[in-house]
């Protein structure tokens, strides 16, 4: 193998090093060298989604979305699968040219890109940018694809579809071939910082690592030293206890969620019984002949009643009405409502917070020293020399964070937090708390009277253990808010009593 094969990458905005092929042998030999600060085997990462934008408050020609342009302006870089480019949800109009900062590429063959779909690249180099397997596109088109009047699904949910930024450009970084391997996830976010991108959009993860050994993380810490907001999806998985991926403080995790609509279907049984549900597969010409009624659970495991991958024989199911139930025992409503008592997202309000946790990139430092890691662990991240003896360490909890997520026992713990106030000039706060059961928790102080915007103040929390401690560990939740008159600044707080 030629010495330019053996190289796949070097990279320059998210890691201070290269992806390589070498021998277990070679990897040893390199570990012995004064250089090298870490090493590590390639993982393979997994893919984790036109009523939306009308449940979060967003409505064409009013409000938030009018207030910000629908996005105009903006470059979303998506790291996925590729991107199917006539979809409609691509189409340019009411887009303007992208902005003379822009210096992405388009690698499509036989189709050119438009003011919408401003780049798209593969990684590794060659091959096609276009979608196999519909991921990238839905995932684009969700983020910003452009306004598409009179879209349905089967004839079912009339409607205008649109992303949440319909007027903003996009740039597709396509990485998953056969499989989303970790050299090309950071080699596209290193091509996106360096084309411009003002956002990062990854669905797609692996399971939890140290932020070291996780290139997400690495990559996205690059990006926001360059000020790129990056945002990921919290994974399929849940909501179990430990089942998140990107959870890097320092991006956004977006977990999923339910909606306010049902498309509603209506399954009659012979005794002329009726129940409703969902179903958006609903032909105007579905026979009326009934059908025997199979219920796996009857006499299977429980893997058949969720109807499972490979779990029913056909000859028993078929020309049969199967019922299934609702699989894992973990229902899609049941991981809603636990990101919703997370702090379910509000556009309006988050375009207007009234009060804003700020945090730069070097902050980071002392709370990743905190978690343990060395100091070469630490420089992996942020790629410069760190000292944690200097730099000092801080708890977990203690990160300037608006959530707070600690395990408490016998001894009662203390943190700060640093509210900026961006609202009014003249604005006043008090604290209100709901406290998880079984911890008391107090603030102090409970009041702030701000007389300047980017004003900062700073409030102390004591969490402390009301109840006697157990064998098992218990997660219980609770929150505080800060309330003026016109804002409600919530910070959910999330206890394991140990």
């Amino acid at each position: 193998m030629n010495e330019q094969s053996r190289l796949v990458y070097s990279y320059r905005h998210v890691a201070t090093g290269f992806a390589a092929r070498l021998s277990s042998e070679e990897v040893k030999d390199m570990e012995k060298k004064s250089g090298l600060v870490f090493a590590k085997p390639q993982k393979v990462a997994a893919l984790h989604t036109t009523h939306t934008p009308n449940f979060l408050g967003l409505h064409q020609n009013i409000g938030l979305w009018q207030g910000s342009n629908y996005g105009k302006g903006v470059i979303i870089g998506v790291v996925d699968t590729g991107i199917t480019p006539n979809h409609p949800s691509l189409s340019d109009e009411g887009v303007p040219p992208p902005p003379a900062k822009w210096k992405g590429k388009c690698e499509m063959q036989g189709v050119a890109c438009n003011r919408k779909l401003i780049g798209a690249r593969n990684f590794p180099h060659g091959g096609s940018v276009v979608d196999e397997l519909g991921h990238g596109t839905h995932t684009s088109s969700t983020a910003a694809g452009n306004f598409v009047k009179d879209a349905n699904v089967l004839g079912i949910a009339n409607g205008t579809a649109a992303g949440m930024a319909p007027l903003a450009h996009l740039a597709m970084y396509r990485i998953c071939a056969d499989d989303c391997r970790e050299s090309d996830i950071l080699a596209a976010m290193d091509a996106a910082i360096e084309d411009g991108v003002d956002v990062l959009s990854l669905s797609l993860g692996i399971p939890s690592a140290p932020f070291f050994d996780d290139v997400i993380a690495l990559g996205a810490f690059g990006a926001i030293q360059k000020g790129i907001f990056v945002s990921c999806s919290a994974g399929n998985s849940g909501p179990g206890n430990a089942t998140l991926s990107n959870e890097a403080p320092w991006i956004l995790t977006v977990g999923a969620s339910t909606t306010d609509r049902s498309i509603r279907a209506t399954a009659m049984l012979g005794n002329k019984e009726e129940f409703n549900g969902e179903s958006v597969f609903q032909p105007k010409d579905f026979p009326s002949t009934l059908l025997p009624l199979a219920y796996p659970s009857m006499n299977g495991s429980q893997n058949m009643s969720w109807c499972g991958e490979g779990s029913l024989n056909n000859s028993d199911v078929k020309g049969h009405v199967v019922l299934c139930q609702m699989g894992g025992g973990i229902g899609i409503y049941n991981k809603g409502k636990t990101v919703k008592d997370a702090g379910h997202v509000n556009p309006s309000r988050a375009n207007d917070p009234g009060l804003v946790y700020d945090i730069k990139p070097d902050d980071y430092v002392p709370y990743l020293c905190g978690l343990g890691y060395t100091k070469q662990e630490v420089a992996v991240i942020v790629r410069r020399t760190v000292s944690c003896s200097n730099d000092s360490s801080i708890p977990e909890a203690q990160l300037n964070y608006p959530s707070f997520s600690i395990a408490i026992g016998s001894t009662d713990q203390t943190y700060t937090r640093t509210v900026t106030n961006v609202g009014s000039v003249k604005s006043s706060y008090s604290v209100n708390i709901v406290p998880p059961p079984g911890v008391g928790v107090t603030v102090k102080p409970d009041r702030f009277d701000f007389l300047g915007v980017n004003q900062q103040m700073t409030y102390q929390v004591t969490f402390s253990r009301l109840t006697p401690t157990k064998n098992t560990s218990t997660f219980v939740q609770g929150f505080l808010t800060w309330t003026s008159a016109k804002h409600f600044v919530r910070s959910p707080i999330s206890v394991k009593l140990d």
